[in-house]
């Protein structure tokens, strides 16, 4: 494992390394931060988006990519953001209700069903709605659309999860996220709450019993090393909000303005692409690497979060607008 892991971390190097090469007529040098490894698509796409802001702006502007947590996990990059350490961010929906309940809004248990639902809600009102809270109230500028992360599965190292009774007191790492770990704490689960950089290492040493992530989250990550099963419950979908500290976003000319954000909101749509790929192929990769896939009961996850008053509380947490501009697109919840 320590070639593997070295590995990781020289290609994660030299993805910033390339990024760094820094123009000395740039009137502006932006960073963005990852705790994705650096060979997953997400980080080529970003540094797509940098080469087309370079070329754009004729090398006014340049956008770094450091990615594989090079800069620390997801909430220090979300923090770094925010006090102006680095220009940009990419945290999930989950990480920015740390500070802001609301962004949980497309987060919660088991109320997507699939794409057809997510996307017109994140392109559309709710999304909107999110937006405008974020900027008001985070310190930040997000772009008009969410890159993919994908739709959330479980995996563990002693036992398949097919319905809620199989959560019951299960060691279960989780993101810093209130949402995420509201939600395993009602399905009687016992949440972890850690960063993506450090779970590897816990399910080695069974700190955890294992980890809930996206299939191109658990290939990126290697997990399969460490866990046997994994359990398809889709329990929450979540996507990047990619965010630029406000002041830095107002220090750029409108021209600059423009661009940055034309070329963000155009290769999101690309992205999405490469995740709906990795989606059909990733499963299959997963099982040559000797995992162990099985089907899951949502009902009895659902009735649970019924039952624990799950969808009551996180209504009362998002606010009646947010949970009414939810339900036009997914039908009543709870």
């Amino acid at each position: 494992m320590k070639t593997t892991r070295r590995a990781m971390a020289l290609g994660g190097a030299a993805l910033a390394l390339g990024s760094r090469r820094a123009r000395a007529d740039a009137e502006f040098s932006y960073k963005i931060g990852t705790s994705t490894p650096a060979a997953h698509p997400f980080n080529k796409r970003l540094q797509e988006v940098g080469d087309r802001i370079a070329s754009d702006s004729k090398g006014r502007m340049e956008l770094h990519v450091f990615p594989d947590s090079q800069l620390g996990g997801d909430n220090d990059l979300l923090s770094q953001a925010r006090s102006g350490a680095i220009e940009f961010c990419q945290p999930t929906g989950q990480i920015l209700s740390s500070i802001l309940p609301v962004t949980a809004v497309n987060a919660l248990g088991f109320i997507f069903a699939d794409y057809s639902k997510v996307w017109p809600a994140m392109d559309g009102d709710l999304g909107r709605l999110v937006r405008s809270q974020i900027i008001a109230k985070a310190g930040l500028m997000p772009m008009d659309r969410m890159w993919d992360l994908g739709f959330r599965q479980i995996t563990t190292s002693n036992h398949p999860v097919r319905t809620v009774a199989d959560l019951d007191g299960l060691k279960l790492r989780t993101p810093i996220a209130p949402s995420l770990i509201s939600l395993f704490q009602a399905l009687k689960a016992a949440p972890v709450g850690m960063q993506y950089g450090e779970v590897y290492s816990a399910l080695q040493t069974h700190i955890v019993d294992g980890q809930e992530n996206p299939l191109s989250q658990v290939e990126a990550g290697k997990f399969y090393e460490v866990q046997k099963y994994c359990s398809m419950t889709n329990h929450v979908w979540d996507g990047f909000w990619i965010c630029c500290n406000a002041d830095a976003w107002h220090a750029l000319p409108p021209d600059l303005q423009t661009i940055v954000a034309r070329n963000f909101n155009e290769v999101a749509i690309d992205q999405r692409a490469d995740i709906a790929k990795l989606n059909e192929s990733t499963k299959s990769l997963l099982v040559g690497k000797g995992m162990v896939f099985n089907d899951t009961d949502p009902d009895s996850f659902r009735a649970q979060l019924r039952a624990a008053k799950f969808y009551a509380e996180w209504r009362g947490k998002l606010g009646d607008e947010a949970w009414t501009t939810l339900e036009k697109y997914v039908g009543k919840i709870g």
